[in-house]
């Protein structure tokens, strides 16, 4: 290994640290800060820097890694395949699943960087959620009173909203997925 691709190695090595470190001060509801971020991730402030400008900067990169592992599970789900109500019910499994203890990441992502930012972040979840949505109101599936994008926008929060009511009020998160289940059918249902 030459002199170079050990240091890649190390930077890339301090990149995942950094990232994970700053999930699990969010996880746990710490206070964001550049100091917390390096001591938790065991690197020193001058290599966070080298990384990351701002908190914001650190921000994006966590945001973009949720929302890759979120599009995979939102792939598996295959949402454009079969009856749009059945479709809906494995992309709200798969929101679950994928996006469910995100809540403190969506808060800090809105409390830290620009909404245009956290939007084009999010686009391939956005964009996945409202082709279905567009399916089943063509299918007659999905109510067409609303608006495409008002029912991705409501998708979305209410998917997280339901995880901060299952984990403030302690309900058991098979719970709280088939509550949520049950919140889309009335929400999305044809009338």
């Amino acid at each position: 290994m030459t002199e170079t691709d050990h240091r890649r190695a190390i930077a890339e090595r301090n990149a995942v640290a950094i990232a994970d470190a700053a999930m699990r001060l969010l996880e746990r509801r710490y206070a964001l800060s550049m100091a917390a971020i390096a001591a938790e991730a065991g690197v020193s402030r001058q290599t966070l820097y080298a990384h990351h400008k701002t908190i914001a900067d650190v921000l994006e990169v966590v945001v973009a890694r949720a929302v890759r592992d979120a599009v995979e599970g939102f792939d598996a789900a295959g949402p454009e395949h079969g009856d749009p109500a059945a479709a809906l019910e494995r992309l709200v499994a798969a929101s679950w699943d994928r996006l469910g203890g995100l809540g403190a990441l969506a808060q800090a992502g809105t409390e830290h960087l620009p909404a245009e930012r956290v939007h084009r972040a999010h686009a391939p979840l956005l964009d996945r959620v409202r082709t279905l949505v567009v399916r089943g109101q063509q299918a007659g599936a999905f109510r067409e009173d609303r608006d495409p994008d008002w029912l991705v926008t409501a998708y979305f929060a209410l998917v997280h909203a339901t995880d901060e009511y299952a984990r403030r009020a302690g309900v058991p998160r098979d719970r709280a997925l088939e509550q949520l289940t049950g919140s889309m059918r009335d929400l999305f249902a044809a009338r």
